[in-house]
């Protein structure tokens, strides 16, 4: 499920640090001077275990002239209207303003949970100053202090609430749905065109032309699914008129939609850092992946030029690199149908159940042949495995001391999984569990 979560506020209250904590890392710039965030800032949060959107906006001024705080006015409205849940910050170091008001008024508007966070509460006496907050009439209200992180997990635990989870088995039948995601100007658009034999959507030089998601119904040649072309997700820095936000957004929940992610590399230009941001993001959603790389066409060739190029490819994908890699030209239509049967091949791997005795059989020989690490003295001891009834393949692993399980025990765990289990493009979670 896709769900997004937009912090808002006046300048300066503090959303900028609190998006930070929420991704726990530093992605957002912060400072004590107001106005500082001006571009949107977007990522994924988790939560035991759920995963939500994060959208952190600039501060909201109402009827200002300036002509970034118009801007930012703009584009709050759009995070407003996309998002599932909203967090509305204020201050308590400055007590409740006329934007903090104005802010409640336009927030009684909607039918979507708020939640209202007062910040910088770290002792007790801002923690009775905070009550007054409770006079905007703002039904869920908490305390916290984004810096040093208190009161963060109660807001938290009641966002994560609101997040249903999809369980398999799924009763009705669905049809695959494939993601067509990349940068700007790869050849989504094209790609699609030429997998549906019609001019589904516009195709130009310019970067930006597919401005919201196209859903097509594709039935052709005893295969069907969804193909869904989304906006080019590009570097946040170089994102900047507000109906990109837009479009930016829009992509990033086609990538929640989708079973499987179908990365559309520009062969000239080689994988660029955005490419693997990209990448990392529909691995941490734990979607299926098969990388295209597309305008191989126009490639000078040698002998070994594709096994060269997929070689580092790979290298710059580690550690996951268990990734079918194929070179496509939408152009000429090469490859594109080979593509699609890879990308349902991936959409099977990410489906299958394994039987718990099968699992058991052979991991728990893996296991024998190479038994976990000592750790403080204790001998950790895995005695069952089971596949969870979740949708990205996750395996538990039952021993006597799940928390003396360190990272690169967790990855021979997972390379057995995928050497004996067909899991090729499928993101692998593994978890360790007192038995």
């Amino acid at each position: 499920m896709s769900f997004t979560v937009a912090i808002v506020g006046r300048p300066n209250v503090g959303k900028s640090t609190f998006f930070n904590r929420m991704l726990e890392q530093r992605k957002a710039i912060v400072d004590d001077v107001s106005g500082v965030t001006r571009d949107r800032q977007y990522g994924i949060a988790e939560w035991n275990g759920k995963f939500f959107n994060v959208i952190d906006t600039g501060g909201f001024v109402p009827k200002s002239e300036d002509i970034f705080e118009k801007e930012i006015r703009k584009q709050v409205l759009i995070a407003l209207e996309e998002a599932d849940a909203i967090i509305f910050m204020v201050d308590v170091a400055t007590g409740i303003t006329d934007l903090d008001e104005s802010m409640t008024q336009l927030l009684r508007k909607t039918s979507k949970p708020v939640f209202l966070v007062v910040n910088k509460v770290d002792n007790h006496d801002r923690l009775l100053e905070a009550s007054e907050f409770y006079s905007l009439g703002i039904e869920k209200i908490h305390f916290l202090s984004s810096i040093s992180g208190t009161g963060t997990g109660d807001l938290l635990d009641d966002i994560t609430a609101l997040i249903i989870e999809k369980t398999e088995p799924v009763d009705e039948v669905q049809l695959p749905k494939f993601a067509i995601i990349g940068q700007p100007n790869v050849g989504k658009s094209s790609l699609l065109n030429a997998l549906t034999g019609q001019e589904r959507t516009i195709v130009s030089d310019i970067a930006g032309t597919t401005r919201d998601t196209i859903h097509t119904h594709y039935n052709l040649f005893n295969k069907e699914f969804i193909l869904i072309d989304t906006a080019g997700i590009r570097r946040k820095a170089k994102v900047n008129e507000d109906l990109e936000f837009y479009s930016v957004i829009r992509a990033i929940k086609a990538v929640d939609e989708a079973d499987v992610c179908m990365l559309l590399l520009d062969a000239e230009k080689g994988i660029a850092a955005q490419d693997l941001s990209i990448f990392a993001m529909a691995v941490k959603k734990g979607k299926g992946i098969v990388v295209l790389v597309n305008k191989w066409d126009v490639m000078p060739k040698e002998t070994n030029t594709a096994r060269d190029y997929e070689i580092e490819l790979k290298k710059r994908f580690a550690p996951f690199t268990d990734l079918p890699i194929i070179f496509i030209s939408a152009l000429e239509k090469t490859r594109i149908f080979k593509a699609m049967e890879l990308a349902l091949e991936v959409y099977d791997n990410r489906r299958q159940k394994i039987a718990t005795s099968k699992l058991n059989d052979i991991m728990l020989k893996a296991v024998e042949a190479y038994h976990p690490p000592v750790v403080r003295g204790n001998q950790v001891k895995i005695k069952y495995v089971t596949q969870l009834p979740v949708v990205v393949p996750s395996f538990a692993f039952f021993c006597n001391y799940p928390d003396d399980v360190k990272t690169p025990y967790k990855n021979y765990l997972e390379n057995q999984l995928r050497l004996k289990f067909k899991l090729t493009g499928v993101p692998v979670r593994v978890f360790f569990r007192k038995k």
